[in-house]
């Protein structure tokens, strides 16, 4: 029995449809969600969100957001969604670069707080779309698993 999924960013619709299961990283850690699960409001980090339809899974790379659980309905209110074929693998190479090297630069805690957050989101991105074409998917130090 599937329940109704949808995910919402700033600028679009990124999905609704019924799904089996969805794996999301909360921010009390990895949460899954099954049909007629209890209501619950959550926020959401960055990571891989994952979705089961009819056995077969699809990663998407979110950046974070909010999660509002019905026993029929989920809504994903997400800051980024993307699936992993969407995620142009040189594009976020190039961006993790660039994030450690700010975090080299160590300027103010402030700069330092968000090169770590696009670092973060760097790395989901990439162990995503590593996973479209059959790579394994990066550890949370961002080595590989």
């Amino acid at each position: 029995m599937p329940f109704r999924l949808e995910i919402v960013t700033a600028e679009r619709i990124v999905l609704s449809d019924e799904v089996d299961q969805i794996n999301v990283p909360g921010a009390a850690g990895r949460m899954g969600i099954l049909p007629r699960h209890e209501p619950l409001l959550t926020s959401l980090i960055p990571g891989e969100l994952d979705i089961i339809k009819n056995g077969e899974r699809t990663p998407f790379a979110i950046s974070g957001g909010f999660m509002e659980v019905l026993p029929e309905h989920v809504t994903i209110l997400a800051d980024t969604a993307e699936r992993a074929d969407e995620i142009d693998e040189a594009r976020a190479e190039a961006a993790r670069r660039r994030a450690e090297e700010l975090m080299r630069e160590r300027r103010s805690d402030q700069e330092m707080l968000l090169a770590e957050a696009q670092l973060r989101r760097a790395m989901v991105r990439l162990s995503v779309a590593r996973l479209k074409r059959g790579g394994r998917r990066a550890g949370p130090g961002g080595g590989l698993e």
